[in-house]
């Protein structure tokens, strides 16, 4: 018998199609695998499961733009709006966002602002300094174009209020953010 190398050519490309399959197959059950069923024990064509898994991950990703707006809303943040600067666009905060909660001698202040406006942070630990809180602990965490600044404070017994404090860091920073 004579070795013919087309043959041989034509049982490498048998071998490589195969494992192509089989390949296929594995990364098909993969997929298959991790979208939710209903409880039917039907088999299910391979291009309803493509289906499947298509209308699943689209699924996934309108709740993910959901749960990312209902976060904006829960945190009280205005959406960022665009400004342009000598022909730069920039995105900002409409306007930064504070809240104070004082829990006894606690006093804890919680400031939203954009990117640009970095400076808001030092100026109210300085009015926090000035109206004598000990800062105890600041610390910040930037998500997307938002910064959001944590500061815990003890307030003395000689200091004159968080009410007053509360009224001064509100104005610096409504102040600021409308110049």
């Amino acid at each position: 018998m004579e070795n013919n190398p087309n043959s041989s050519r034509n049982i490498d490309r048998k071998f490589i199609e195969r494992n192509r399959r089989n390949q296929m197959k594995t990364l098909y059950r993969k997929l298959n695998s991790l979208v939710p069923h209903q409880s039917s024990r039907d088999p299910i064509s391979l291009p309803d499961q493509l289906e499947e898994a298509t209308n699943y991950i689209k699924k996934l990703q309108m709740n993910l733009e959901k749960m990312k707006d209902k976060k904006i809303m829960l945190l009280g943040i205005e959406k960022p709006n665009m400004r342009v600067n000598g022909g730069k666009t920039t995105v900002g905060l409409k306007s930064p966002r504070i809240e104070i909660q004082q829990m006894g001698s606690a006093l804890e202040v919680v400031l939203v602002t954009g990117l640009d406006s970095q400076f808001m942070f030092s100026e109210s630990i300085r009015v926090l300094y000035e109206e004598g809180v000990d800062v105890v602990n600041a610390s910040y965490k930037v998500v997307e174009d938002l910064v959001f600044h944590s500061i815990h404070c003890q307030v003395r017994e000689s200091t004159s209020g968080a009410a007053r404090i509360s009224e001064r860091l509100e104005n610096f920073i409504y102040d600021s953010s409308s110049s």
